[in-house]
């Protein structure tokens, strides 16, 4: 504040001194027409405007630069900072402001009304600095102790996980054994169990095929004696029937159906002579 004081005070040196020179360089007649006065309000205007408005910039630049160095040294401790434009224009506040520097003008001794609405905020000297920094090794300090008991609690659990596990693979391989011996017995049963079927199988296939063999000599021997059967039995039918016929032939009855036979084919022949001589040649 005693710095923008200064600064402020100097500015109004500088627009004094404008009228001044405004005196001293135009006010040198008793009457001015109105265009004189005009001419001499606006160039006044123009020196004014150029000196307040440069002032205007000025603080306003200044303010920047100092919230820079702030801001730049709460961005290298980590430090979160909130403002508030609005109370920027509390009139309540700035009257505040006016009466601590009016505090600070009259005594130096006297306790600034400021500090008994807002607290001072400890500057960012060298023990500002130390202190932030052992804040810092301290926070570090309990988050390294709390990742200590973390990691140690882990590992614990990692010991048990891996006992555990290991437990489990025991146990595994120990019924995969025991799955092994069982496997192997049941594999045993089961071949012999496949080779004594298989045996009676084969043995049963032997005994029907020799059974068919048997039977199938059986049946050509049978076929064989009914062939020759057959051909004794066609023999001595055949041997039957010629001694029929010849008995048959030997008979009365046959020689008279024969004698008449013989007299019918004459009598149809003498009918065919007969019957040529009336029919009409071609």
């Amino acid at each position: 504040m005693r710095f923008a004081r200064s600064k402020r005070g100097l500015r109004l040196k500088t627009v004094d001194s404008c009228f001044q020179d405004l005196k001293e360089s135009r006010l040198v007649e008793e009457t001015f027409t109105i265009d004189e006065v005009s001419e001499v309000l606006n160039g006044l205007q123009t020196v004014v405007h150029s000196e307040v408005e440069s002032e205007l910039i000025n603080t306003a630049y200044t303010n920047v630069l100092l919230l820079r160095q702030l801001f730049s040294q709460a961005e290298k401790w980590y430090l979160k900072l909130q403002t508030d434009i609005s109370e920027l224009e509390n009139r309540e506040l700035l009257e505040q402001v006016a009466e601590f520097e009016k505090a600070e003008l009259t005594s130096s001794n006297k306790k600034p009304i400021i500090d008994v609405i807002k607290p001072k905020l400890v500057p960012l000297n060298e023990g500002g600095t130390a202190e932030l920094l052992n804040k810092e090794i301290l926070r570090l300090q309990e988050e390294n102790e709390k990742l200590k008991s973390r990691l140690k609690t882990i590992e614990i659990q990692a010991t048990n996980a891996l006992d555990e596990k290991s437990k489990l693979e025991r146990t595994l391989q120990d019924l995969q054994l025991d799955q092994g011996n069982q496997k192997d017995i049941i594999k045993a049963r089961d071949l012999s169990d496949l080779e004594n079927t298989v045996a009676a199988l084969k043995s049963e296939f032997q005994k029907t095929l020799n059974d068919k063999t048997e039977n199938q000599k059986s049946l050509e021997e049978n076929l064989a004696t009914a062939k020759h059967d057959l051909l004794r039995v066609q023999e001595q039918l055949s041997m039957a029937e010629k001694e029929l016929e010849k008995k048959f032939q030997q008979t009365a009855a046959y020689r008279n159906m024969k004698e008449i036979l013989n007299k019918k084919n004459n009598q149809i022949k003498d009918l065919r002579k007969r019957l040529a001589k009336y029919e009409p040649e071609d």
